[in-house]
């Protein structure tokens, strides 16, 4: 099986936590503060490495997580940073927010990197406090916790020509004949149940990348078949070689109805360019149909030539006529440029709502707060305190309607209105 689709969970490192601990060396007159700044976590980030072409290693771990930073020591002493995991994927890697769907890269080049979960900032320590009003404070901060989330990974194949046409046209034999790709062949007319790759040299002057891809059934598009999993590897490819089997009935309407097929499920690939491979032409059968289908394909201005793949007839032209057009198209653009993860920007903003027998106040920045305060310190409670005062969040709780004994939850947090 091709394992081209995965679903990870990522989890970012959370920061240490900053210290509170004074100087008391010998000799030292009046110390000071000497707590030191927790260090932040370890981020997750996804790194291409050529040498995969599937997600097969997902199937056996699908979660990870990057190393927490340390907590801040006395001297100064700053935490270590925590240990960033890097996760290979293939290359013509997809990767989305599973909840909302939403891209958020497309790996393409080797050695391409992106965080997917950003690492949790590392709490300061007491040395960062002092001020000319306060020189001995006894606060501290609480390490952040790192962004979480679940992944939807998928992979296109980044193929310079793709082959496609009907079940059992003889896509897998030509890919074979020119190229050291070894699919498996036989006389059957079911589909390829997965893409196969080879490289086409030409002359020795250049080459270019030929996936076999699996074959098409009426109602692909909407899923039929094998048709929906794998269409949207054609996105990648510059050129379709469109094999015909010649000894087929009615080659023609084959054409058409793959064209179509092609048109459903993006309106794009019906414009890709294309050239038409007649094949079986060592059957008497396809010799008969070759002049009106020749005929008819040429009238759509779509190049069409006369193969067969089992002896090699024609092989060879179609190859290098293949090849030189390869050489004269664009790089096709990537559907979604390489971008870092999107983020919440950090803003005061927040709500107040009645919950249960208490209340609840949400919004990114307060619950940063309340996440890095030392709520056992008494300055740290001071201090959030005077900067919930201003941003307004406590004549907020009040003109709700809080009340002294009232449950205030930030976060994880439980707090009890004293006033």
């Amino acid at each position: 099986m091709f394992f081209d689709e995965a679903r990870i969970h990522v989890q970012a490192g959370k920061g240490g936590d900053g210290a509170v601990a004074f100087r008391r060396e010998k000799h030292v007159p009046r110390g000071g503060p000497a707590g030191g700044d927790g260090g932040d976590g370890g981020n997750v980030i996804l790194e291409v490495d050529p040498q995969l072409n599937t997600l097969v290693h997902f199937q056996n771990q699908s979660h990870f997580k990057a190393g927490r930073g340390a907590h801040g020591r006395g001297k100064d002493q700053t935490g270590a940073r925590g240990e960033d995991i890097i996760i290979p994927v293939p290359p013509g890697t997809v990767v989305r927010d599973a909840k909302t769907g939403s891209v958020l890269a497309d790996l393409t080049e080797a050695g391409s990197r992106v965080i997917v979960a950003h690492c949790g900032q590392g709490g300061r320590g007491n040395a960062r406090f002092t001020s000319s009003t306060r020189q001995t404070p006894r606060l501290a901060e609480r390490g952040l916790s790192g962004e979480g989330r679940w992944l939807s990974l998928e992979v296109k194949l980044l193929a310079d020509v793709g082959l496609i046409g009907m079940p059992n046209a003889g896509k897998s034999t030509l890919l074979s004949t020119v190229s050291a790709a070894r699919p498996k062949i036989a006389d059957y007319p079911f589909t390829t149940l997965q893409p196969n790759l080879g490289v086409v040299i030409i002359d020795t002057e250049y080459d270019f990348v030929l996936a076999d891809l699996p074959g098409l059934i009426e109602g692909a598009h909407a899923g039929a078949g094998l048709g929906h999993q794998f269409l949207r590897h054609i996105e990648r490819t510059r050129l379709l070689i469109h094999m015909l089997d010649g000894s087929d009935d009615n080659p023609l309407s084959r054409f058409n109805r793959i064209n179509e097929e092609l048109r459903l499920f993006n309106t794009g690939l019906a414009d890709r360019p294309q050239v038409v491979a007649f094949n079986k032409m060592d059957l008497p059968q396809a010799r008969d149909h070759w002049p009106s289908v020749q005929e008819a394909i040429q009238s759509q201005d779509v190049p069409i030539y006369p193969i067969s793949a089992a002896t090699g007839e024609g092989v060879r032209v179609l190859m290098r006529q293949v090849g030189q057009m390869v050489r004269s198209l664009p790089q096709p653009r990537p559907t979604a440029a390489e971008v870092p993860v999107f983020r919440l920007e950090d803003t005061p903003t927040f709500t107040v709502e009645r919950e249960g027998d208490g209340w609840r106040v949400r919004g990114q920045h307060v619950e940063q707060l309340a996440a890095r305060t030392m709520w056992q310190y008494h300055d740290a409670v001071e201090r959030v305190q005077r900067q919930m005062e201003a941003m307004g969040l406590l004549e907020s709780l009040r003109e709700a309607g809080v009340q002294p004994g009232d449950t205030v939850r930030i976060g994880d947090k439980e707090l009890e209105w004293m006033w």
